[in-house]
């Protein structure tokens, strides 16, 4: 990817490996700007973010390296932010970044994503299920917090696939989207779960062309193995569908880079 925007450390407690050994294997993989944007400290689900503690540490340590490598990539400052309401804290928003993404993990308070949790959806409503969470999207992007939409359809990360139109689910999270100006990434995790497919489909990034919101590109890397993984897919995605240009960001500014 020649942008790499969504990538974790440590803090968040499920990643692994240094920054230094994510930004070696980027620029191995000829990535010009690679993007650290970890879970945001916030008090719900702590177990797997940062502690509010670790901000400043955070902050310190991708700044140290994006000076060390500055020569020969440039390093981003970020975070991922969860939409819930009544959990956000303005200590995150506040941050002196380059950009924040905001991404949907819950659905009433339901970690939909995590394995620990798939049983939930045996006494669900799947049309249900994903006409919340796409309401949650909308709601995220109506607050005009961020900056990327993290992993658009991530509720069908386990396969678990709705009856009714999915372009129909999300179009007014899209209209949103575009409302807020926001950037869309295309996040090649999908590609390492069950749905085998990045974030979003090929048929929801159509509708997000159609509408010209702009995109990105992202890892969603929790290993240094997996930065880069399926570059050649998401980058092949964004041309099929008629992209020929990326965003990235420096203090929450949009800079355009063709690819």
């Amino acid at each position: 990817m020649l942008v790499d925007l969504h990538n974790h450390t440590p803090l968040c407690n499920h990643a692994e490996g240094s920054m230094d050994d994510y930004i070696n294997v980027a620029i191995n993989k000829g990535t010009k700007i690679f993007g650290f944007c970890d879970h945001a400290p916030m008090d719900f689900d702590t177990k797997y973010r940062m502690r509010f503690e670790d901000m400043q540490k955070y902050e310190q340590d991708v700044l140290h390296v994006k000076k060390k490598y500055a020569d020969t990539i440039t390093v981003l400052l970020g975070y991922e932010v969860d939409y819930l309401p009544g959990h956000m804290d303005e200590r995150v928003f506040q941050s002196n970044v380059d950009y924040l993404i905001g991404s949907v993990h819950f659905i009433d308070e339901w970690g939909f994503d995590n394995p620990e949790f798939i049983g939930h959806y045996e006494n669900k409503d799947i049309d249900e299920i994903w006409q919340k969470y796409f309401h949650s999207v909308e709601a995220m992007a109506k607050t005009r917090l961020f900056d990327i939409v993290g992993h658009l359809d991530l509720i069908k990360v386990f396969k678990f696939m709705p009856n009714k139109s999915i372009q129909e689910l999300a179009k007014n999270a899209l209209l949103a989207i575009k409302d807020a100006d926001m950037v869309l990434e295309i996040n090649a995790a999908g590609y390492r779960k069950p749905i085998a497919e990045a974030y979003p489909s090929k048929e929801l990034l159509a509708e997000a062309y159609k509408l010209n919101i702009p995109i990105t590109f992202s890892s969603d890397a929790h290993k240094p193995e997996q930065v880069g993984m399926f570059d050649k897919e998401v980058t092949q995605l964004a041309k099929d569908v008629g992209y020929t240009e990326c965003v990235y960001f420096i203090n929450r500014e949009k800079k355009f880079l063709r690819f």
